[in-house]
């Protein structure tokens, strides 16, 4: 291996020569062909290329940053804009109401629909009204078109309401034309039909009359809308009634609230002390 590589060494300085030849031969070469000028004409396009795909890069970076904040700013727009179209729509459906003459409203609470609550069975409403607006327990819910129910509940800001459609609800009603009276309740099932108990086969109620609130319920005052009769079927004592209801539950979203009824010289009259006994 030493014999190998002792040429080399003893004659180096020839050699070194010898490449330095070939390398001047190169860079002539090079010269000539124009070489040298081509390496740094690429050498500046792939420069070029490589500073236009980063300043491409940054635009994208800083667009990906004013779109998010175009963005954000739409969204507040949207916001705002939602919010200003739910208080026209709650100012027209106040004025709605206002402006039927069947209900007076002087006295009432208006109140929106924020929750509800829908089976077959049992149906509950909540109201954006409580005990700070003067809401009651035992109070009459209801829109120009007829009754919705009462309240059951009440907290600072909010109402739980018991709909007609429910099957606790009880109200006495009357007809208005043929004077027939029962005692509406609801069964459960179709939100739109409820059912009148108690109406004698004596009655002369016939169909498509409609049915109002009587003096004899305990929170409702006289004369509320509740719906049309669609069907008599005679029992052995009294009428099968069916009753198509005024209120579209399904698209409830504005409701009055009505002052308390409240008539302790009735609620006194209909408690069980003796006739004889002398009332304040």
């Amino acid at each position: 291996m030493r014999k190998f590589f002792s040429p080399f060494f003893k004659y180096n300085t020839y050699l070194l020569f010898v490449a330095y030849c070939c390398i001047a031969l190169l860079f002539i070469k090079f010269q000539n062909d124009d070489m040298l000028t081509r390496l740094r004409t690429g050498g500046m396009e792939t420069s070029a290329f490589i500073t236009d795909k980063l300043q491409s890069y940054g635009y994208l970076l800083n667009l990906k940053d004013e779109n998010e904040r175009m963005m954000q700013l739409n969204t507040r727009l949207l916001s705002r804009v939602l919010t200003l179209e739910s208080a026209v729509s709650d100012e027209r459906h106040l004025q709605e109401i206002e402006r039927e003459g069947a209900i007076k409203t002087a006295g009432f609470i208006a109140a929106r629909v924020v929750d509800r609550k829908f089976s077959d069975r049992e149906n509950m409403l909540l109201i954006n009204v409580g005990r700070r607006d003067g809401i009651k327990k035992d109070m009459t819910v209801l829109v120009p078109e007829g009754l919705v129910g009462r309240v059951t509940a009440v907290s600072e800001h909010y109402s739980r309401v018991m709909p007609v459609i429910h099957t606790d609800f009880k109200v006495s009603v009357i007809s208005g034309l043929s004077g027939s009276m029962g005692l509406l309740s609801w069964n459960g099932g179709r939100e739109f039909i409820a059912q009148i108990e108690h109406i004698p086969i004596s009655s002369t109620l016939k169909l498509n009359e409609e049915m109002v609130t009587t003096d004899f319920s305990t929170f409702a005052p006289r004369g509320i809308p509740v719906g049309r009769v669609v069907r008599i079927k005679p029992d052995k004592l009294f009428y099968s009634v069916d009753i198509r209801l005024s209120v579209d539950f399904s698209s409830l979203s504005e409701v009055l609230v009505a002052p308390l009824k409240i008539d302790p010289e009735k609620i006194e009259m209909m408690s069980d002390k003796s006739p004889n006994e002398e009332l304040p």
